[in-house]
């Protein structure tokens, strides 16, 4: 099982209603991306953070973990921001490499900055959402949402499958370990690509199962999910609204007056 879909199920937030826990993470969502402010970023980070380690009891040290996952590809994806070759130094930082200068400005540390934090304040309101609600439950309020059904089935299919893949690539790494397959790189590279190719094979032959098991099943075209939907209080809408409110508000003063911050 995912972690992510093992600490949903343990989550304190796992009984509030869907639809609430999903209008929240996507208006949040949406003041982080027409903001891109740093200050908006780290209030959405620490409201989300607080709700869903306070709140939904999710360990502090697995948040964390789940939170420092994106930050490589971050780095990785805001390089290009940060540092420049440019035959003329910049005002931030310069290192000269013959004629020219691994260089860097000002300003695009900063808006690489501010890429960061939008981008993490982002995913914190995809895993508020994720690590507190159960995935038949997102993909019962879309389908309250209109959204179509052959989109639904694709995605809870998909997310099925890969628990699937996830299983078998486990067991056949528990099999090349046992027989010393990956005691040196250079066998550790033979067996990644034994285990690739299996999987492979072992995925197509497990979907036949699949769906002659759906057919046994009387599937008719349309998966049936048993799903419950949890009352709407009161206290939680005012809260929320109340929030979004004045998050909107934060969004439009800094959007007006043209702040950096």
């Amino acid at each position: 099982m995912i972690m992510s879909d093992k600490l949903c199920y343990y989550s304190k937030l796992r009984y509030v209603n869907a639809t609430e826990k999903f209008l929240f993470s996507v208006l949040t969502l949406t003041a982080c991306i027409l903001s891109r402010s740093i200050i908006i970023a780290f209030l959405v980070l620490a409201v989300t953070g607080i709700l869903t380690v306070y709140k939904g009891k999710i360990p502090l040290s697995r948040y964390i973990k789940l939170m420092t996952v994106p930050i490589v590809f971050l780095f990785l994806g805001t390089l290009a921001i940060f540092v420049n070759v440019s035959e003329t130094p910049l005002d931030a930082f310069a290192f000269p490499i013959g004629s020219y200068y691994i260089t860097g400005s000002v300003q695009g540390l900063f808006h690489g900055i501010q890429l960061i934090c939008t981008a993490l304040a982002s995913t914190s309101c995809l895993y508020f959402l994720s690590l507190n609600t159960p995935v038949t439950d997102i993909l019962n309020v879309l389908r309250k949402l209109h959204v179509p059904a052959l989109i639904l089935e694709l995605m809870l299919l998909i997310y099925r499958y890969i628990f699937v893949i996830i299983h078998l690539a486990s067991d056949i790494t528990v099999s090349q370990n046992s027989r010393l397959g990956n005691i040196r790189p250079s066998t550790a590279k033979k067996s990644f690509a034994a285990m690739v190719s299996s999987v492979f094979i072992l995925s197509v032959r497990r979907s036949g199962e699949l769906y002659d098991a759906l057919e046994a099943r009387c599937y008719n075209g349309t998966l049936q999910v048993l799903s419950e939907d949890y009352p709407v209080k009161i206290s939680e809408i005012l809260s929320i609204a109340a929030f979004e409110i004045l998050l909107y508000l934060a969004v439009i003063v800094i959007r007006v007056s043209g702040g950096t911050l």
